[in-house]
């Protein structure tokens, strides 16, 4: 018999962490853990992250749901594809509960060459927003840790501002040498993108995150066709939970790019959908963190380790919390590596 119980946890980040849609000062998580009676001493753990301003669920849609789920532990995965996929990140969680339950506890969801120690993800470095002061002296500490991808924040400071950092590091490096990616979060309209789009063009900026904000598919169909600089869809997967709905997004957008962030559309077997479909039509990709602890990051780097995908992925966000769980993550050199010689320390959750 399956035994299960969750608990809600609040993750402390170094420095606020500055977006378009406001300031980041604590973030909420919540892990599911469960158990077989006859071995209590393995214990399957899985978090769900949602972010809120994101994600189109509330703390109290998990909550609910966590508490029916370990109320009633005896069809969780047909709930998967039932009543789950409204609540993306509890069904993630689930998801990783009970991978992790099947591999004894080890937190070992995917075998590759990347949980052996062997092989690293390229990711990019983020510059959150701040002061121009402080945002410049974000992007001179990624630079000088070997990323050679850098994606920056923008849409809050300033426009002009925010072109003087990127021309910036453009003065100093070839874009063969480092890739700018920009993230909006949607804070342009209509009347403005095109003009900040060429303006970013001359920049040989690789791509830009979300440009308009999400639910505007007739003005990001209009931007995609015309802009001189790759669109990616960030926020605009979110919420869209059904096949025939992913495809008509991006047969009617037509992005040039997709970000997948599987806390947020619903775990691996949703992430895969996208990244199908958008294949299939000549969609590029890339895996993202949301912001989770190193639980939630650990089976997203390990599931993206197992992908043919192209490019550095977004799977640095573990460094910025005082009181992340310590795991064999590690970022070094631009690349995010899993070290087996080091142990988690799951204390804080099991005690």
């Amino acid at each position: 018999m399956l035994r299960a119980r969750w608990i809600e946890r609040t993750l402390k980040p170094r420095f606020e962490l500055g977006t378009s849609k406001g300031t980041i000062t604590q973030r909420t998580v919540w892990y599911l853990m469960a158990w077989d009676e006859a071995r209590p001493d393995v214990i399957g753990m899985g978090e769900a992250a949602l972010f809120p301003g994101h994600s189109k669920e509330f703390p109290a849609d998990v909550r609910t749901k966590l508490l029916e789920l370990c109320a009633d532990t005896r069809n969780w995965r047909a709930r998967l594809s039932d009543d789950l996929a409204d609540v993306p990140s509890v069904r993630f969680a689930v998801e990783q509960c009970l991978s992790d339950l099947e591999h004894q506890g080890s937190k070992v969801h995917m075998a590759s060459a990347f949980t052996l120690g062997e092989q690293g993800i390229p990711i990019n470095g983020l510059v959150w927003m701040g002061d121009k002061a402080t945002m410049h002296k974000r992007i001179r500490e990624q630079l000088n840790a070997g990323f050679h991808t850098v994606k920056m924040k923008i849409g809050a400071i300033g426009v002009a501002d925010e072109l003087d950092l990127l021309r910036e590091v453009r003065r100093e490096y070839k874009a063969s040498e480092v890739a700018l990616r920009v993230d909006a979060n949607g804070a342009f309209t209509a009347a403005n993108v095109m003009n900040v789009l060429q303006r970013l063009s001359d920049l040989e900026i690789h791509s830009i995150e979300q440009p308009v904000p999400p639910g505007l598919y007739e003005v990001m169909a209009e931007v995609c066709a015309s802009s001189p600089v790759p669109i990616a869809l960030d926020e605009d997967l979110i919420g869209l939970n059904r096949a025939d709905v992913k495809r008509d997004l991006l047969e009617q957008v037509k992005p040039h790019y997709i970000v997948i962030k599987p806390s947020l559309v619903g775990g691996w077997d949703a992430a895969r959908e996208w990244i199908t479909k958008a294949e299939e039509r000549g969609i590029g990709w890339w895996i993202t963190s949301a912001l989770e602890s190193n639980i939630g990051l650990n089976a997203i780097a390990q599931f993206t380790a197992t992908l043919p995908f192209e490019g550095a992925q977004g799977l640095g966000t573990g460094s910025v919390y005082l009181n992340n769980i310590p795991s064999p993550l590690e970022v070094a050199d631009g690349t995010l590596h899993y070290r087996p010689e080091r142990e988690w320390d799951l204390t804080s959750l099991l005690d």
